[in-house]
């Protein structure tokens, strides 16, 4: 990839003035405060390195929709100067804020369009998309002065920094950990109180949705996509939390990938009583639209002998619910629904 040294000259003159823009007079516009004054620079670890942000960040990107929706629910969008990687709408109570940030690509976006922004930050949910074979590696990112984080959604439990968002989990993914990304990203912003907001206002989702749920005896399984061998979810990922928070089975619970592919024959063997299907706005690969699942479940020969086909038991969620993020809050919320209107909560 051939960068021109005027360029990563100026991204280098541009992240220093932000920096020292950070030690300035001048109020916040955010908290009303000045940049910098107290707690920075700020080191914190993440996934297995020091991070260290001398100023709160004026000119973010958030490579993955995840991290994006923290970002705006924190009240940033005047802060961050791009967006990538989406699969679905953006959530409906951040629509007018994620208005007002350009989008740099709808998937992944070239390094030089992220360097194009000029910015002094960059956040990622998967490692799939901040390291090797993504947009770039956090490592080039150091090399020209600018602080990465990529979210512990994607490190926790795994066996090295991160494999990406299919990889194997030697222990299963916790809400905490989601806690975790909002609250160090709260920090780094300087915006803590409004991090601990929002960690309280997710609690309280997740209590108000399960508290009267008792699941035990329901399967289930999660479909995200490709129609030829699907992807369903493993046991560790966010349909864990999902599964764990209403008593519910994942019926490839014994998988370790988080979204491994598989056949459909091994589906009907495990035969689950509901299917999660994953509503995708993307459109890449055959099975990323829901009309597109159902009518292939309904045709197929294998699958239409499914225990929840024939009884048309389909959980319809956003592809977004169903990776590490807030929107897990929101996938749990979906399914247990479901549950309580099949009359299977006990």
């Amino acid at each position: 990839m051939r960068i021109s040294l005027r360029h990563l000259g100026a991204v280098l003159t541009t992240t220093a003035t932000l920096f020292a823009l950070g030690c300035s007079t001048e109020a916040d516009p955010v908290d009303g405060t000045r940049p910098g004054a107290i707690g920075f620079p700020l080191t914190l670890q993440n996934c297995g390195r020091a991070v260290t942000v001398d100023a709160p960040p004026r000119r973010a990107v958030s490579l993955n929709q995840g991290s994006t929706e923290i970002l705006l629910s924190l009240g940033l969008a005047d802060r961050m100067v791009g967006t990538a990687t989406w699969t679905d709408p953006v959530r409906a109570n951040l629509a007018e804020a994620n208005a007002t940030v350009p989008r740099l690509a709808d998937n992944k976006p070239s390094f030089e369009v992220v360097l194009d922004t000029e910015p002094d930050f960059v956040s990622a949910s998967f490692g799939g998309t901040l390291g090797p074979g993504g947009v770039a590696e956090r490592r080039q990112f150091d090399d020209l002065g600018v602080p990465t984080y990529l979210s512990p959604t994607d490190c926790d439990g795994k066996t090295d920094e991160s494999v990406n968002s299919d990889g194997a989990r030697t222990e299963p993914l916790r809400i905490d950990s989601v806690y975790q990304e909002i609250r160090d990203l709260a920090a780094i912003f300087d915006v803590r109180d409004r991090g601990e907001q929002l960690v309280t206002e997710l609690q309280r989702r997740l209590t108000a949705a399960t508290g009267s749920v008792r699941a035990a005896g329901v399967s289930l399984a999660f479909w995200f996509a490709d129609t030829a061998t699907p992807y369903l979810a493993g046991c560790c990922g966010a349909s864990g939390i999902i599964t764990d928070s209403i008593g519910a089975t994942n019926v490839f619970a014994d998988t370790t990938d988080e979204w491994p592919q598989v056949s459909w024959e091994s589906v009907l063997d495990r035969d689950p009583r509901a299917l999660v299907l994953a509503d995708l706005s993307r459109r890449k690969i055959a099975g990323d639209a829901l009309d597109s699942k159902i009518a292939f479940l309904e045709s197929n020969p294998v699958t239409q002998r499914l225990t929840a086909v024939r009884d048309k038991r389909y959980i319809v969620v956003n592809g977004a619910d169903l990776n590490p993020s807030i929107r897990t809050i929101d996938g749990v919320e979906k399914v247990a629904a479901a549950v309580k209107q099949w009359e299977w909560a006990r």
